[in-house]
């Protein structure tokens, strides 16, 4: 139980800090293209209580940690926050916009994983004590939940940031057509989930970024 709690203790800012700034990013950048859509409904901003959702943000992390603590094994830990709002159609330039306003949230999970990563190398470097290993472990977390949710956004897999990012690249036709496949998504992602593939696929592509994170910072 101990051993839980301390797990819980370390993970809980990293997870709520990369989950909500995530979705505060796609506000942000789609006010900047003219959307308001987030910002009229109090969404741009750092208050992680605007963008939490009791299960996504809370329930399922906590649930996976548990397990996982438990278990004595690792898993994919992940989570989303409440979906801020975008009205594409009231972007200046919506196909086009749309990229910008996708890749705002994966873009913040890659500066909030070099942040961490940073930390840990001042932790590492300072003199042992009481706060440093907690700090170092706080930091170590939230370079891999960063890591796990950028990768996992950048998916070309609609309503994912890479999948948006792939309808605005794709020329119309297939853009629209690629886009009919939203609804789906969600059952998609779970299928790869429990089946294992989305393993396979996510655990490289997060070692690799958490390799080269490291030999940036020097750690």
């Amino acid at each position: 139980m101990d051993s839980l709690i301390s797990t819980l203790a370390i993970w809980a800012l990293p997870v709520v800090l990369a989950i909500t700034l995530h979705e505060a990013a796609h506000g942000y950048v789609a006010r900047h293209f003219g959307d308001p859509t987030a910002d009229l409904a109090g969404r741009i901003t750092l208050n992680p209580l605007r963008h939490i959702d009791p299960v996504g943000t809370i329930l399922v992390p906590a649930g996976i940690l548990a397990l996982s603590s438990l278990a004595g094994a690792g898993g994919i830990l992940f989570g989303w926050a409440k979906p801020v709002p975008v009205n594409f159609g009231r972007l200046r330039n919506p196909k086009a916009d749309m990229f910008w306003v996708a890749a705002a949230g994966p873009f913040m999970n890659l500066l909030m994983a070099l942040g961490w990563a940073i930390l840990f190398r001042i932790a590492m470097a300072g003199e042992p004590g009481d706060y440093t290993l907690p700090m170092m472990k706080m930091a170590d977390a939230g370079m891999q939940i960063n890591a796990v949710l950028m990768v996992l956004n950048l998916l070309p897999i609609p309503p994912l940031d890479g999948g948006r990012i792939a309808v605005s690249l794709l020329p119309n036709r297939l853009a629209w057509g690629f886009a009919r496949l939203e609804p789906y998504g969600f059952p998609i992602l779970l299928v790869l989930l429990f089946t294992g593939v989305l393993g396979t696929i996510l655990w490289p592509l997060i070692a690799g970024f958490r390799y080269l994170l490291g030999a940036i910072v020097g750690i």
